[in-house]
């Protein structure tokens, strides 16, 4: 954040100073919601979590060198206090619903320190963008962390960038990223997830955005918005929130975000293999991994472009981020080295590893939804007939969250789907009602008899992986991050080095 006193900061967020010796005292270091990571000129907030409150550490942030905490109420040591409020009044949720310090917040401290944390942020944002801060957002049903690291990586060559760690955007990491952009910093790169109107919305009026990126509307989080229809209208909120000044990059495949440049005043950009796209993709293949390679056409240029990260639907992806840095005034050269330079830098998304006996491992247990389990399942197959001896392909599939009354149906696909891609074996895990019609769909299917196990818990699919492997298999691992598969990743990866 750019350096503020603490009068300044208790301005900002309504609040009052409380053991502050100094009002002059500046904050010129991070805001840090954990104690172990406080260094000397930072902020610290204290927010109530699952075990502990962060007001009972307080004291130990402002001796690792805070210059004050920001509060609920007074905690021994220089403070900025700002009063309780109903959880209601918090900022909008992100992909991880309301943040765990709002499922324990039961006096309204949490609701109050992250609506203060939201005012700090709007206000430093807002300052940077004054001296030249560009913030590109992106959304998507699938693949916003994906592109998030892209646009880091095709943006750097430009000057400073601020990316959010892993998938950091929900109400307390969107303007804790946020507020990680300083005087230095050239770009200011978020994810804007929601699971109900109006979410994105709230999120843009902490960081506004002059660059607004639309991936996909897919079926992500169908449970909470009831249809497609209703993902699209609120991801549209994204390019709704541009100026008459701001870019929106569109995904001119995808006719449910293509139809969004009737919904913003800002001038459209758009990306894909369609003809008629601003940034085409032509000629995708993909190498023996999956990593794509296309010629990237722009500008009335063309120029290859070979990827690191892996699946066919990265392209659109780096279409997306290569529109952004093509905006911001790099030359296509430059983007189209970065692209073929980026590499996954967000843990546990197609993180593609290959054992000393040969196995290997694709790690994309993060997140899943229907259509980044599709995508997934078509990179395994790809990558298991890249050779001219193909290799034994396994899936490992956990429950897809939040599809609502329609997940029963969309597992059944998804089971009939990797009979449909030849995948050799599927094990699915899990005892409820959606990985059993997982596990039904892939055995109704086809004539599968055990190529499809259905196991209770993920110490009996590693039991079976690990007496049934062989050298030269491939296996991908992915589910909802809740279920935890990626222990079943880095089991497996760590097996055979």
């Amino acid at each position: 954040m750019i350096e503020m006193t603490l009068r300044e900061i208790a301005e900002i967020v309504g609040g009052t100073l409380h053991d502050v010796p100094d009002p002059a005292a500046t904050v010129t270091g991070a805001v840090e919601f954990d104690s172990r990571r406080v260094g000397s000129g930072d902020l610290f907030l204290a927010l109530p979590g699952e075990r502990v409150d962060g007001h009972d550490y307080a004291a130990t942030a402002v001796a690792a060198g805070a210059v004050a905490v920001l509060a609920a109420r007074p905690v021994g040591v220089p403070a900025i206090v700002v009063s309780p409020r109903s959880p209601g009044d918090a900022p909008a949720q992100g992909e991880h619903g309301r943040a765990m310090v709002l499922a324990h917040d039961h006096d309204g401290s949490g609701a109050a320190v992250l609506a203060a944390l939201a005012d700090l942020a709007r206000a430093s944002v807002r300052r940077l963008v004054a001296g030249g801060l560009t913030v590109v957002g992106v959304t998507g049903s699938s693949g916003k962390t994906s592109t998030k690291d892209l646009l880091a990586a095709v943006l750097a060559p430009l000057g400073p960038v601020v990316a959010p760690p892993e998938s950091f955007n929900n109400e307390l990491g969107h303007p804790w990223t946020a507020l990680r952009a300083d005087a230095g910093t050239r770009f200011l790169v978020l994810e804007f997830s929601a699971r109900g109107p109006g979410h994105i919305k709230a999120l843009t009026e902490i960081a506004p955005p002059s660059i607004s990126v639309v991936l996909n509307v897919g079926t992500a989080h169908l449970g909470e918005f009831g249809s497609r229809e209703a993902i699209a209208q609120a991801k549209g909120e994204l390019v709704e929130a541009l100026s008459s000044t701001g870019v929106a990059v569109l995904n001119a495949d995808d006719p449910r975000v293509a139809a969004m440049a009737a919904r913003t005043s800002g001038r459209v950009v758009t990306v894909g293999q369609s003809e008629n796209a601003d940034a085409r993709a032509v000629d995708v293949q993909l190498d023996e991994t999956a990593r794509p390679r296309f010629t990237l056409h722009a500008n009335g240029s063309q120029i290859p472009v070979q990827l690191a990260v892996h699946g066919e639907h990265q392209v659109g992806n780096a279409l997306s981020a290569a529109a952004v840095a093509l905006e911001c005034g790099a030359d296509l050269a430059t983007v189209a080295a970065a692209l073929s330079g980026a590499s996954a830098a967000s843990k546990h998304r197609m993180d593609v590893r290959t054992r000393a006996d040969g196995v290997t491992v694709v790690n994309d247990s993060y997140n899943a939804n229907p259509d980044s389990v599709r995508a997934a399942l078509k990179a395994l197959v790809t990558m298991s007939r890249a050779s001219d001896q193909p290799r034994r392909s396994w899936a490992v599939l956990g429950e897809m969250g939040e599809l609502g009354e329609d997940s029963v149906v969309e597992h059944d696909r998804i089971g009939r789907l990797a009979v449909r891609l030849d995948v050799d074996r599927l094990i699915v895990v899990g005892a409820g009602r959606p990985t059993r019609a997982l596990h039904q769909g892939a055995v109704q299917e086809g004539s599968w008899g055990e190529e499809s196990i259905l196991v209770p818990d993920i110490a009996a699919a590693i039991e079976i992986l690990d007496d049934e492997l062989a050298a030269g298999d491939i296996v991908l691992v992915k589910a909802s991050n809740s279920v935890g598969l990626w222990t079943v990743a880095e089991h497996l990866a760590g097996a055979g080095a």
